[in-house]
């Protein structure tokens, strides 16, 4: 699969909303691409960040962006005919299996890179995604398969933490004798992967998270994406269980742009300014 080097400039094609705080960005351009792969898009005069593709035909594809820091919101303000440049697509994607017996966990935003990865499973799969609020529900109306909703207020199904769905599917299916999980794919806050993480390892499931950290290059040369002895950017950004159980920085600590390393909360302060 090659990837763009150098900034194609592509002009967006239609935006979609989402919400308080999402918008879709469509642009029509065939692009090879695995789910869970990324793109650099670059806006001139302002700056180039990583985004997942969100949407993929053979067509065409878009990006989903949460207006958090000053890239992002510039991003959402574009608009039909605006000028956007883009690198890759860069990355490992999702190791995807055909069976039924599978479960897809989102978290908020984290439902952006899911989103190609459902559409490509079985529409049998257990399909979980916990937000704040129900506000915060991306892609309401878009799949075919059932989702089992949870939010931080109770505002709409579950209330409570996608690992309480996650146990209580997999205790569900022990006690009926029925065939267990045979992946978690998850994406979301770190904190929620993590926890995710390890209800996997404690029944003996395996699972595949998807990363984010702060990227320049998109292909594994600045190094600026380190997370322990992996490089995210090219080593991921989806990692499955036998690389998560030795990766020392993973739910700990990230890389500023400066390359110090903090705690994970400040590092995601400092992505959302």
């Amino acid at each position: 699969m090659n990837a763009i080097q150098t900034p194609v400039m592509l002009r967006v094609a239609q935006k979609k909303i989402h919400g308080p705080s999402f918008a879709s960005l469509y642009f029509d351009h065939s692009l090879e691409f695995k789910p869970g792969q990324f793109v650099m898009v670059w806006i001139p005069g302002l700056d180039e960040k990583p985004y997942t593709i969100s949407h993929h035909s053979k067509t065409g594809f878009a990006i989903t962006i949460e207006a958090k820091g000053i890239f992002s919101k510039k991003a959402v303000a574009l608009e039909e005919g605006d000028l956007v440049g883009f690198r890759g697509p860069f990355g490992n994607g999702f190791n995807i299996l055909s069976s039924p017996d599978i479960a897809v966990v989102a978290g908020g935003c984290g439902m952006a890179p899911l989103a190609p990865l459902v559409e490509a499973l079985d529409k049998r799969i257990v399909f979980i995604h916990g937000a704040r609020s129900k506000d915060f529900i991306l892609y309401p109306e878009r799949f075919d398969t059932p989702r089992q909703i949870c939010t931080d207020d109770g505002s709409q199904g579950h209330k409570g933490f996608v690992t309480d769905l996650l146990e209580r599917e997999i205790i569900t299916r022990k006690k009926a004798g029925t065939p267990p999980l045979k992946m978690v794919y998850t994406c979301g806050p770190e904190i929620m992967m993590y926890k995710i993480f390890l209800v996997c390892e404690s029944f003996d499931i395996p699972c595949q998270v998807s990363l984010e950290r702060y990227m320049r290059c998109g292909f594994g040369v600045c190094g600026a994406c380190v997370c322990g002895r992996q490089v995210v950017c090219k080593d991921g950004p989806v990692f499955d269980s036998k690389h998560l159980r030795t990766m020392e920085d993973f739910n700990k600590t990230a890389l500023l742009k400066s390359g110090k390393p903090v705690q994970l909360d400040q590092y995601f302060s400092w992505r959302c300014q």
